[in-house]
């Protein structure tokens, strides 16, 4: 529920309950170092399991420009294409291949309308027929979708509406999960895993001190604290043991592994029940409900929703989450769970907000060859692609015009606010007031410490 009402601001003060996301929101990762395991974690399973072309594996530096949050994959014909607020293609690409404007314009008509924009827009659902990338963990994944296609056009020597085969996209989920099924971990099966174990502190950034402080600040003023993750247990438990250290667990009331999210939030009969853990096992006999705290697996929104009244003692706690998934986070959140929302969106560090707390920088000895040779990080703005918030849209007749990205516009619908990270408010009073998103209010306001460049110029040429 509102922590604020309508006052136009927000406070961590009003609320009951704070919950997390772990990945990329409570902790933050090294993203050109995980980024390139990740691509090569999807492309060796494809070259090694699947028979495709070895080229894969070779990446250059540059190459990571191409790779932008954001993107949406159409599985039919191989395009990727970037969408404005309401649908309109932005830019877009088949493979890595750059359109023009008048290719856009003849493959999507002079509106440039994407035709799955509607379902995509008002549901987040996974569909046959396109893929959304909008986390860290699979954004890798673009880049190597478009490099396959690629190939498929060189191979065919077809520049132009090559049919991306069901057998592709099949190929592809099978090597997410051959790294990420829950398994995986516990048998040091995949290339993911096994990377991150045996040198966590190449990928993992621990929690600032600052942040540490946070934390139990919270706690000390009777906030409850939850942890909600995809993540199965074992790894939690590595990441967590990393970032926070060995007493991580007296810093949450609930942990929630394995949430399966969006999942979690679905009603009723589509939710999964809680299960005990045992040994980072999952109990074959679901829990009917929650009688207290403690740490489980898989569940739902509305066993949570009843636990949190209980220890609240209130009919309609509130709770604020942050996260750094739209489809994962913070749409079903606000849509299902009625919580407020926190996005954690590390772009803004690209576009003129300064760092909170900059991670130390690795020791030479373990730079890579990527960081010696200036691999754009994952989050920066890209030369392709632009920027992650505000982009230029050319008509037919040359005229141009800025647009809110579609990113940038369900960050203002489904989210409080936004911040770069936990570090940049680690230090601020709890009760101190944010400016919220709005729909009547310009698109600057909401963001902390301050709006992005390019949204910020944006309103300057509408004023």
């Amino acid at each position: 529920m509102s922590a604020s009402g309508s006052s136009g601001t927000f406070s961590l003060q009003d609320c009951d309950v704070i919950g997390f996301d772990l990945d990329h929101t409570l902790c933050r990762y090294d993203l050109k170092e995980t980024s390139r395991l990740i691509y090569e974690s999807f492309a060796q399973y494809l070259v090694e399991h699947k028979g495709y072309d070895k080229d894969l594996l070779n990446l250059t530096p540059t190459a990571w420009d191409f790779c932008f949050k954001g993107l949406v994959v159409d599985l039919e014909e191989g395009y990727l294409v970037k969408l404005a607020e309401d649908g309109t293609v932005l830019r877009a690409t088949h493979g890595t291949r750059d359109l023009s404007q008048e290719e856009i314009i003849k493959h999507y008509g002079p509106k440039r309308e994407w035709k799955h924009f509607n379902s995509l827009n008002s549901t987040f659902t996974r569909s046959a027929k396109y893929y959304f990338y909008d986390n860290y963990f699979d954004l890798p994944g673009a880049l190597l979708c478009a490099r396959v296609v690629d190939v498929l056009n060189k191979l065919l020597k077809i520049f132009e509406g090559c049919e991306v085969t069901p057998d592709f996209w099949k190929d592809m989920v099978a090597a997410i999960d051959h790294n990420y099924n829950t398994s995986a971990f516990r048998e040091d099966s995949g290339w993911y895993f096994p990377r991150v174990k045996r040198d966590p502190g190449r990928f993992l950034q621990p929690c600032s001190a600052s942040v540490r402080r946070w934390l139990r600040g919270l706690k000390e003023n009777g906030k409850i604290l939850l942890l909600i993750t995809s993540s199965h247990s074992d790894y939690c438990r590595l990441v967590c043991d990393h970032i926070l250290g060995k007493d991580f667990e007296d810093v949450f009331d609930v942990i929630i592994t394995n949430a399966l999210k969006p999942g979690f939030f679905s009603l009723i009969p589509q939710q999964r029940p809680f299960r005990t853990l045992v040994n980072d096992v999952e109990d074959s006999e679901g829990l009917p409900g929650l009688e207290k705290p403690g740490w489980y697996s898989q569940g739902n929104w509305p066993h949570l929703h009843d636990l949190l009244k209980k220890m609240t003692g209130r009919v309609e706690p509130r709770v604020v989450y942050f996260g750094d998934s739209m489809r994962s986070d913070m749409f079903p959140a606000f849509s299902f769970g009625k919580w407020e929302t926190v996005m954690i969106v590390e772009e803004m560090e690209g576009e003129g907000v300064a760092r909170a707390n900059p991670a130390p920088s690795q020791p030479a000895e373990k730079k890579s060859k990527f960081e010696d040779q200036a691999m754009k990080t994952p989050s920066a703005a890209s030369q392709q692609w632009g920027s992650y918030f505000v982009d230029v849209q050319r008509d037919e007749g040359g005229e141009e015009r800025l647009r809110l990205t579609w990113c940038s516009h369900c960050i203002h619908t489904y989210s409080t606010m936004a911040i770069p990270s936990i570090e940049a408010i680690a230090d601020l009073p709890l009760d101190y007031k944010f400016p919220r998103f709005s729909p009547d209010k310009p698109s600057t306001t909401g963001y902390y410490p301050r709006p992005p460049d390019t949204l910020l110029k944006r309103e300057e040429n509408q004023s």
